[in-house]
């Protein structure tokens, strides 16, 4: 089991050095992509700041409470950009046939196809991510609040645990129909109504982000934790909504490739 685990860190870290030397090879589109991911991160960082100057409450929360979901939203999102952009390229590995040889290999294709392109961009974005939330955490009185916060960790990796199970889910669309741009699109406009506070869509919708289609508990639910507005019962819901759309993506995976016919379906 040990002797596994090694393997497969070994054969991930592999992968990841051949991403940064990909990454790396385009300098001068590096400088412009990171420009882009900064700019896009103030625009709605300072519309946050414009609609509170002029509402100073929204359905209950202040602005130092918004600036916190939408920084949790982009913590979360760049996690998983981080750890599945190989998933955008899949499309060329079963239209080219390359997804044979991923098959055949002794490691699982996880390795490569979800895990196998660290994307070393939106790891320089991380970081002052994270230190924004931690300044607008200390902010608040909710440094008195250390379990709190434990919670609020605990469900930004339960929310990237959903975020596996939807990528997985698309590779596994990506086999029977050869269709991933759109498919991932869809995901990435969904996961972005998580920006803002779940609270602020009227019913039906907000029930349907919550029970049905889970933005809800992957993005607002840790934020919510984190200012003590989530019951017991909805911290229970939240991680059997993770187990259960695993399992589920983990099915659709097998399915997928019991319909592979090395050209895409």
């Amino acid at each position: 089991m040990i002797n596994n685990i090694k393997r497969n860190l070994k054969i991930f870290f592999l992968y990841a050095k051949f991403a940064l030397k990909t990454t790396f090879q385009t300098r001068v589109g590096i400088i412009f992509l990171l420009l882009g991911k900064t700019i896009r991160f103030l625009f709605f960082f300072f519309l946050i700041i414009f609609i509170f100057q002029r509402v100073k409450i929204i359905k209950g929360y202040t602005i130092n409470q918004a600036i916190i979901f939408y920084l949790t939203f982009n913590l979360i999102d760049t996690l998983s950009q981080i750890l599945f952009r190989e998933v955008y390229r899949f499309r060329y590995y079963v239209v080219s046939g390359s997804f044979n040889l991923t098959l055949v290999r002794p490691c699982h294709p996880f390795l490569q196809i979800l895990v196998g392109g660290i994307d070393y961009l939106d790891i320089i974005m991380f970081f002052p991510y994270l230190l924004l939330t931690l300044f607008f955490i200390f902010q608040s009185s909710i440094l008195y609040h250390p379990a709190s916060i434990i919670l609020y960790i605990i469900l930004i990796i339960n929310g990237l645990v959903i975020a596996t199970a939807f990528h997985i889910a698309v590779l596994a669309f990506g086999i029977i129909t050869t269709e991933i741009d759109n498919t991932i699109m869809i995901y990435r406009d969904l996961t972005n109504l998580g920006r803002f506070p779940l609270d602020i869509y009227k019913s039906p919708l907000r029930d349907i982000f919550t029970f049905i289609i889970p933005v809800g508990v992957m993005i607002s639910f840790p934020a919510q934790a984190l200012f003590n507005l989530l019951t017991w019962p909805m911290i229970f819901y939240a991680f059997i909504v993770s187990a259960g759309l695993l399992l589920l993506s983990l099915r659709f995976w097998r399915y997928g490739l019991r319909r592979y016919q090395s050209w895409g379906g």
